[in-house]
């Protein structure tokens, strides 16, 4: 406990409230513009311009801020399993530590979810859903995501002044102006296309799964003639598949989306030590949202291979 209260603990703890403060004051925090869509934040053989919506790429390929948070994810990944088990030990500890007992974990569950012989087979996506899903939520965290970017012109109303805190880098300030933000990083799971495109994988590897394992008779869940009660059956398991596919897609994106405005609100009603308590809850939810999303993954397949006519 004493290294806590050492001198250059305090130091740096006084600093930044001091920072926190004299930001509060100085330089108060306007909302920001919350769009639905991720913008483009340059144009791959093509030239960014200021369109009426915001910014848009003229020719090429338009490479959104999601985007570039979406590979911020892949790399954060890679430096985390490629440093914990870059020099594997008999008995692990730190990080190679951490890493293992999260994989055991899930595995664990894995086996008890779909059965030992299911396990290996679902493990991978499972898995990686979580990891993915986790630490591109907890993105939303770092200082500087969705704060940093280029600043335009609103093109309507909602703007802000702009004020020049060093040569050619620009602040937006809590004044009446006609300048937003388009940040370089936007959360990836904030953008529809995210949890849509885990959403498509993970219902296509379900139907993959389910012929795998049962063969043609696996469609006897969707067409059955044998009586008209299973007829209307099938037709709603039809419906259920592309449902699944929603509300998979809308929970972690509404989830997260809604954090992320929260976020933003709170610093610009009150500022200071008060939106703390947001993040400690964001980081709740970006846990649970994406134990959530891989376990009703898990739990799909493993139905997905089940005989219909044990029901």
């Amino acid at each position: 406990m004493g290294n806590v209260f050492r001198p250059k603990v305090i130091g740096v703890v006084l600093l930044v409230l001091l920072v926190m403060v004299g930001s509060a004051f100085v330089i108060p925090v306007p909302l920001p513009a919350i769009i639905l869509p991720a913008e483009p934040i340059f144009c791959i053989g093509g030239q960014l311009v200021e369109g009426k919506k915001g910014l848009a790429c003229e020719g090429g390929f338009p490479f959104t801020n999601s985007m570039l948070a979406t590979l911020m994810v892949d790399l954060t990944l890679l430096v985390i399993f490629v440093t914990a088990l870059r020099n594997m030990e008999l008995v692990p500890r730190g990080l190679q530590n951490a890493v293992e007992a999260l994989i055991e974990f899930f595995y664990g569950f894995t086996e008890d979810v779909a059965g030992k012989e299911n396990a290996p087979r679902f493990f991978p996506l499972v898995m990686t859903i979580f990891i993915f899903t986790l630490v591109a939520n907890w993105w939303e965290l770092v200082p500087g995501i969705e704060s940093v970017g280029w600043i335009t012109k609103a093109h309507g109303e909602g703007g802000w002044a702009k004020r020049e805190l060093l040569p050619g880098f620009y602040t937006l300030v809590r004044e009446p102006g006609e300048y937003i933000l388009v940040p370089w990083l936007r959360t990836a799971t904030t953008d529809l296309n995210v949890p849509l495109s885990m959403a498509l994988v993970t219902m296509v590897y379900v139907q993959i799964s389910g012929v795998r394992a049962l063969g043609l008779a696996y469609f006897k869940r969707f067409i059955n003639f044998n009586s008209f009660m299973d007829f209307m059956v099938g037709i709603l398991e039809i419906i259920s598949e592309f449902a699944k596919i929603i509300s998979f897609s809308f929970r972690l994106f509404g989830n997260l989306f809604a954090g992320t405005v929260l976020l933003f609100v709170m610093p610009y009603l009150v500022p200071l030590l008060v939106p703390l308590p947001f993040f400690a809850l964001e980081v709740f939810v970006g846990l649970i949202q994406a134990f959530v999303f891989a376990a009703l993954a898990l739990v799909f397949l493993s139905i997905a291979v089940i005989s219909h006519d044990h029901h």
